[in-house]
C-alpha cells in the first residue's frame, strides 16, 4: 500500500466535493495543485475517477521532483515536508471522500434509510474495529443501532463467513418473541434483553427493517 492510500482507505470519491475544493477536472482525473513549505515546492494531486489518488511533489528552484518525504528519511527538514505534504492528504481525504466500509446492498439501504429519516449518520467510534458503527439520537444522545462486521458463527450459524449486522432495541416482551437463532439473534456485544440482532443479508424484508429501526428509534428517547 503507498502512502497515499493510507489516507483514503474505506472511502469513497465524492466528484462534486473534489470541484468545490479545488480540484480541476481533466477527463478521467482530477488535478489539484498547491504550494507546501512556504512556497519551496509544488504539491500536484491527481485523482482518478476509480479514486486511485497520486501525488508529486516539485521543488519550485531546480524543478526536480522531491522524493524523501516518501521514504523513511529522517531529519528536521524532511520531517516539517513530511507533516505539511500528509496534512493537505489527511484534508482532501476529510473533504473530498465520504465513508465506504459497508459494502452489502442491504446495509446501505439502511444507513440511507436513517439518514433521510432522522439526520443521522454514522459514528466509527472505535479505531481498532473500523468496521463497526453505530447511529444515536441526536436529542438523547442514545444509541439505537449500531452495524457491525461479525463471523456468522459468533451468531450461532454454522459458517465462519464475515456478514455485516444490525443491533436494534426493542421491548424485552417482543425480543423474546422474535429471536428464533435464524432470522432474529439475541443483542451482539449487547445487553441481551433489550438489544437484537438481524443479519442484513436480505433475510429479513427492508420494510420489516425500517419498522424495526422505527421502533428503536422511538425507545432510544430517554
Amino acid at each position: 500500500m503507498s502512502r497515499e492510500e493510507i489516507f483514503f482507505q474505506r472511502k469513497k470519491l465524492n466528484n462534486q466535493k473534489l470541484l468545490t475544493y479545488g480540484f480541476r477536472k481533466n477527463n478521467d482525473h482530477y488535478t489539484y495543485q498547491t504550494t507546501i513549505m512556504g512556497g519551496e515546492f509544488q504539491l500536484t494531486v491527481t485523482i482518478k475517477n476509480s479514486g486511485k489518488v497520486t501525488t508529486q511533489l516539485i521543488e519550485i528552484i531546480s524543478g526536480e521532483e522531491y522524493i524523501l518525504h516518501k521514504t523513511s528519511a529522517v531529519g528536521s527538514f524532511v520531517g516539517s515536508v513530511k507533516n505539511e505534504y500528509q496534512a493537505i492528504l489527511q484534508e482532501i481525504a476529510d473533504q473530498c471522500f465520504e465513508t465506504d466500509v459497508f459494502k452489502n446492498e442491504q446495509t446501505k439501504r439502511v444507513i440511507n434509510y436513517v439518514q433521510d429519516t432522522y439526520q443521522n449518520g454514522l459514528e466509527f467510534l472505535w479505531p481498532k474495529t473500523p468496521s463497526n458503527a453505530i447511529f444515536r439520537r441526536t436529542d438523547s444522545g442514545k444509541w439505537y443501532g449500531a452495524i457491525l462486521t461479525v463471523q456468522k458463527n459468533k451468531l450461532g450459524l454454522a459458517s465462519e463467513k464475515m456478514i455485516e449486522v444490525l443491533d436494534l432495541r426493542n421491548e424485552p416482551e417482543k425480543i423474546e418473541m422474535l429471536v428464533d437463532g435464524v432470522n432474529y439473534f439475541p443483542g451482539y456485544h449487547m445487553n441481551k434483553k433489550h438489544w437484537f440482532t438481524i443479519c442484513l443479508d436480505g433475510s429479513i424484508s427492508f420494510e420489516k427493517i425500517k419498522e424495526l429501526i422505527d421502533e428503536s428509534f422511538q425507545l432510544a428517547v430517554k
